[in-house]
Order: structure tokens, then sequence, then C-alpha cells
């Protein structure tokens, strides 16, 4: 092999080397209600900071290998002396990159304890349970009973909060990424995680330790709100169901009350006080069945009615396929209407 043919070589890997990298950077310019990348709350702000100033780190670290290792493929092989080999070797393999590390590992630090401090005295509680395979949400209000629901978060822009996070199965994870840091929910024990958004939105939480077969399936909404609408809803959310007073609706109460759906579900409002799935009082105001696994549609109440274990295996609620299609339908209809 000649010496200019493997010099080309080498230049080709590097030149491989660099668009990777590049493509890299290019993809995690990403943006969306699940990036990290495109904060909209003051922790993740924060976190974004400090990773593109690691990203900044690693650049300069590889830039310097990188560049050495040039530097030694086209200078003359005579030209290096003993002494000048072992400064450059030293120099730009060794003292650059403990540098840069040190650097990192000191902004870091100064920056934990502001991802870490709790929400001011008076701030928004709100307590929040990871079950087999959703999530409990209780707001914890001063003047009366925690007003509970699932699945969905709904917070005012701009204001403190604080998460009071459990869990009485599996160790979870409870994080939303354009919003905050992740923070795990540890059975026997209660975590806190204190939030501020930023910006008003729809963004994506989920479960980011792997807690069993529905994991990938354990979702949520956040939906960052001006705090006069974000009132309104807690407002809304504390009231009693409405009866229904269709009649397909009123045959879907009737069904939901004697098929033992109200055993599992509440129903604030009806005789349905059961503690072991999800509050649905109002349901159909939620953007999402089954912890962000269906739209919020009548069609798929219907199927997730019917086919539970096959839109989410491992659910622990049964599936009611034997009910006839007109009774599902009248249960969905019922369901669809509690907002």
């Amino acid at each position: 092999m000649s010496e200019t043919w493997h010099r080309r070589l080498t230049f080709r890997r590097m030149g491989n080397i660099c668009r990777l990298g590049l493509g890299v950077l290019w993809l995690m310019g990403c943006s969306g209600n699940q990036s990290t990348l495109d904060p909209a709350g003051r922790e993740a702000e924060r976190i974004a900071i400090l990773f593109w100033c690691m990203v900044v780190g690693a650049a300069v670290i590889w830039l310097s290998v990188i560049g050495l290792a040039l530097y030694c493929v086209r200078a003359p092989a005579e030209s290096f002396s003993r002494r000048r080999a072992s400064v450059l070797i030293i120099g730009g393999g060794a003292v650059v990159p403990a540098i840069v590390l040190a650097v990192l590992l000191v902004f870091g630090l100064a920056m934990l304890p502001g991802l870490v401090t709790p929400a001011p005295e008076g701030s928004l509680k709100i307590a929040v349970s990871g079950e087999l395979w959703w999530w409990r949400v209780r707001y914890l209000t001063t003047s009366g009973e925690p007003i509970e629901l699932a699945n969905e978060l709904h917070l005012p822009v701009g204001e403190p909060v604080e998460f009071q996070l459990e869990s009485d199965n599996v160790i979870h994870s409870f994080w939303i990424p354009s919003l905050a840091g992740k923070m795990d929910m540890i059975p026997g024990r209660v975590t806190r995680l204190a939030l501020t958004p930023t910006r008003i939105g729809v963004f994506r939480g989920v479960c980011a330790e792997y807690c069993g077969t529905a994991h990938a399936l354990m979702k949520f909404d956040v939906v960052v709100e001006e705090k006069p609408k974000f009132d309104d809803w807690l407002a809304h959310q504390s009231q009693l169901a409405k009866p229904a007073t269709e009649p397909v609706a009123k045959q879907g109460q009737d069904l939901f009350l004697a098929t033992g759906c109200h055993a599992c579900h509440t129903v604030r409002g009806t005789t349905a006080s059961g503690i072991v799935g999800p509050d649905l009082t109002h349901v159909g105001s939620r953007r999402s069945l089954a912890a962000g696994t269906l739209p919020n549609e009548p069609d798929e109440f219907r199927r997730w009615i019917a086919l539970t274990e096959e839109v989410k295996p491992g659910s622990h609620m049964p599936k009611f396929d034997m009910l006839p299609a007109e009774q599902r339908d009248a249960l969905a209809v019922y369901l669809k209407g509690l907002k």
C-alpha cells in the first residue's frame, strides 16, 4: 500500500466521520412538543443550555484530536522529534480534553442548584401517581378535596408548579422533556419536581423508566395556558358530571352501572365510586384515551371498550366485546358526553 493511497483513505474516512457528526447535529435540531431542544419551561431552558455547552465542549475535544491526527498524517515523518511528538500527544490528547472537561464539570455543578430548587410557598401543587399503565392526577387545592383526573395536565403559564410524585407498584419516571428534567417515582417514597412553564402550548409527557408491558403506551398531554383559562378549566373539573339526557346516553349510563364499570371507575355525581381505574367524571373533554394511546373520539371509545388488550397489551381493564354492538355504542356515547 503506497503512502499516497494510505493518506487518501485516511482523509476519506475522516470525511465520513465529519459528515456523520454534521448529520447528528442536524437531527438534534429537531423541534416538537416532546423535544428537550425546544424548551418551554425555565428548568428545560437550563438543561438545554447545559446540553449545548457540552456539545461545544465535545466539539472542541473532537476538533483538537482530529486536527492533531490530520497534522500528523500530512506532516513529513522526519519533521517530528521525540520531544515535539510528546508535546503534541500530551497537549492535544490529554491537556486540552482535561481542561475542557474540567470547565464543563464546574459549569454543570454550578447549574444544579437551579434545577432542584423547590417551588415557592403557595405554588400550585399536583400529586401524580404512576399506575399500571396510566397516570393518576390530583390537583391539591386549598379550598377543599383534591380534584382528580387522569392522563392529562393543565398548567398556568409563568406560574411555578410543584409535582408530588409517587408509585405503589414499580418505579416509573415522570418526564415532560419540553418543560423540565425527569424525576423517578419510587414505591414507598414521595419525590418532588418543580417547574415553571414559559410558553403556551400542548406538550407531551412520558414515562422514562421501563416499567412493564405497556410502558411505551404510558403518555400524557400537558396543556399550558393563560391563568384565567386555567382557572376556568380547574373550576369545571371540580364540578360533578352532568346527568345523561339523551336516550342513548341514558342507556349508556345505565349500562355503565349495570356491567360493573362502576367497581373500578368514579364518575362524580353518580353512584360510580371505584378507585382502581381512572376517574372518568370529565373523560369526554380529555385529549386522549388510555394514557395517550387513542384519540378521544366516539369510534375510539368503542374500540377501547371492545378490544382493550389488543389496543393496550397488559392493561388491567377487561374487554367488553361480549356486549352487543348497540350497547357498546351506548357506552361510548355516554362516556364521550362526560365533558
